[in-house]
C-alpha cells in the first residue's frame, strides 16, 4: 500500500477573555505597538485587534492571570504604561431550534432597483471542527449559480454579531431551497441583503441563547483546607467533578464558569493560607442560566442606548 501521510495542525484555543488597553502617551503608544507585535508572534492563544466601534485596542488570551502577565511584561520590558480597562468574557449566542424563512430584499429607487429572494431554513448545528455549515438546495437555477455564494456570505455575515447581546452567533446549518431573482435588478449585493435579512429573521424564532466559556479548574492545596477549597467552587456556580486525595493534599477538580473566576486568586489564597493553588483551562460552552441571561441583555440594551445618544 501507499504511504499515508496525515498532517495534524496544532489545536490553537480561541480566547475567551479581552481586555482593553490604552497606552498613557505617544511614547508609550509606540512601545505598546512593538509589545504587542512580539507577544502574538510568540505565544498563539495571546491575540491583539482594534475594535472598530470603539477604536480601542483589545488584547484576548486564556484568562484574566494570563493578559496580567502581558501588561506587566510590557511595562516592565518595553516601557510601555498602559492603562487597563475591565476584563470582558467571550461569550457566544446559538440557536436552539428550527426555524423557516422566506424573505425579499426589494428596492425601488431611482436608476436600477434591487431584487432578491431567498427561503428555507436555519438549524442548530454541532461541529469540533467548524461553527457553519452551509447547504445549497436549489433546483432548476430559481437562484443562479453565481448568486449562490452570496447568500452564503450573507449567512456568515449575519453570524459575525448577534442580535441578543452583540457576540458571534456559533453552531449553525444554512439551508436554502427555494428563491427568485430578478434579471435586471439582481445582484451580488441584493443576495447577501435579502441573507443577512432571512438570517435575522429566522434567529428570533429559533429560540436563540447566550452561550459562556466554562473552564476546567483544578486546585491542589492542604486536605485540611479542602472544604473551604470546595466553597470558593461552590459560591462561583461550579460544579466539582472529582476530589482526590493524595496524603496531607488533595486535587479538586471543577468546571467553573469563567465569568465567575475574577479575582478568583485572592479569594483562594485568603480561604488556604497562601498554601493552594489553581490552574484553569476552557473547556467548553455552555449556556448561560436565565437570570444572568437577563442580566446581560439588559447591559447590552444599555450600552446600545448609549451608543446611540452620543
Amino acid at each position: 500500500g501507499g504511504l499515508n501521510y496525515s498532517m495534524t495542525s496544532m489545536f490553537v484555543p480561541n480566547p475567551v477573555i479581552s481586555l482593553a488597553i490604552k497606552a498613557k502617551d505617544k511614547k508609550a503608544e509606540g512601545n505598546m505597538a512593538k509589545a504587542l507585535n512580539r507577544f502574538s508572534k510568540e505565544d498563539p492563544t495571546f491575540r491583539t485587534y482594534v475594535d472598530p466601534e470603539s477604536n480601542e485596542t483589545i488584547i484576548q488570551g486564556m484568562g484574566e492571570l494570563h493578559l496580567e502577565v502581558y501588561v506587566e511584561r510590557m511595562k516592565r520590558e518595553y516601557r510601555a504604561e498602559v492603562e487597563v480597562g475591565q476584563p470582558q468574557v467571550a461569550y457566544r449566542e446559538a440557536i436552539s431550534q428550527r426555524a423557516d424563512f422566506n424573505y425579499t430584499h426589494k428596492k425601488q429607487t431611482g436608476g436600477s432597483g434591487q431584487y432578491a429572494r431567498v427561503a428555507g431554513f436555519i438549524e442548530p448545528y454541532a461541529s469540533d471542527e467548524e461553527n457553519y455549515t452551509f447547504e445549497n438546495n436549489i433546483k432548476g437555477g430559481v437562484i443562479p449559480t453565481e448568486y449562490i455564494p452570496s447568500c452564503d456570505k450573507g449567512f456568515r455575515t449575519a453570524m459575525d454579531k448577534g442580535t441578543l447581546i452583540g457576540y458571534p452567533i456559533v453552531g449553525v446549518k444554512a439551508s436554502i431551497n427555494d428563491g427568485q431573482y430578478h434579471p435586471v435588478d439582481s445582484s451580488d449585493m441584493a443576495f447577501q441583503t435579502a441573507s443577512i435579512g432571512a438570517f435575522r429573521d429566522a434567529y428570533k424564532r429559533a429560540n436563540p441563547v447566550i452561550m459562556e466559556p466554562i473552564m476546567k479548574v483544578s486546585v491542589e492545596g492542604p486536605t485540611e483546607f479542602q472544604g473551604n477549597i470546595f466553597a470558593t467552587i461552590n459560591q462561583r456556580r461550579g460544579m466539582i467533578v472529582s476530589a482526590i486525595e493524595e496524603g496531607a493534599f488533595c486535587i479538586v477538580e471543577a468546571e467553573v464558569p469563567l465569568s465567575e473566576m475574577f479575582g478568583y486568586s485572592t479569594n483562594l489564597r485568603s480561604l488556604t493560607q497562601g498554601k493552594a493553588e489553581f490552574t484553569m483551562e476552557f473547556l467548553k460552552y455552555g449556556k448561560v442560566p436565565q437570570s444572568i441571561e437577563a442580566e446581560l441583555k439588559k447591559a447590552y440594551e444599555e450600552k446600545r442606548k448609549a451608543e446611540a445618544g452620543k
